[in-house]
């Protein structure tokens, strides 16, 4: 198996990039790419059990392996949620499968977002990791438009070893993510 694009423009481009500009003494400082985490709430599942099959489906297809079925951690009446039920799928990719992911992520299913004019720069959580919502699964050209049954959210976690925000916006940005100009 050959390497990903992205690992090699890694190794290539932004990690003495990254080196240089933070002053980082050894390589080892320079941050990576952790995970990514793909998560796909599927409220109505609670209700009807088939609904959560095509949430399954896409989200198999989208991130290349299967995802883990998550479900409530506690009852809460006013959703009508009991404990254990099934609220949603979610998937970690790592390594390979996690460098292809962010390659179609920026480059094909971006740019097939309507209306869109790039990604928030502030949704870093302090420890640099980096989360993104999209509004619809069908911007990822694996996903048959004829075929959904209902279009759903994902939210999207990019978890990185960098220790400040700014680093990983840094890292983000040498992977070509679009974020908004503030």
């Amino acid at each position: 198996m050959t390497e990903p694009r992205l690992r090699q423009h890694y190794n290539d481009v932004v990690k003495p990039t990254l080196q240089e500009a933070f002053s980082y003494k050894n390589v080892m400082e320079v941050p990576k790419l952790e995970k990514i985490v793909i998560n796909m709430g599927v409220g109505e599942a609670s209700q009807d059990r088939k609904k959560i099959e095509g949430a399954v489906a896409d989200l198999t297809k989208i991130a290349g392996q299967k995802p883990v079925i998550t479900r409530s951690k506690k009852s809460i009446a006013g959703f009508k949620l009991r404990d254990g039920m099934m609220v949603g799928t979610s998937v970690t990719l790592r390594r390979a499968r996690m460098y292809e992911f962010l390659d179609r992520l920026v480059t094909i299913a971006l740019p097939r977002v309507r209306d869109f004019r790039g990604l928030n720069g502030k949704s870093f959580d302090g420890q640099g990791n980096y989360n993104m919502g999209l509004k619809e699964q069908i911007v990822f050209p694996e996903i048959d438009y004829d075929q959904v049954d209902k279009i759903r959210g994902m939210n999207i976690t990019i978890c990185t070893t960098a220790k400040t925000d700014a680093e990983a916006k840094a890292l983000l940005e040498g992977f070509d993510l679009p974020f908004r100009q503030s």
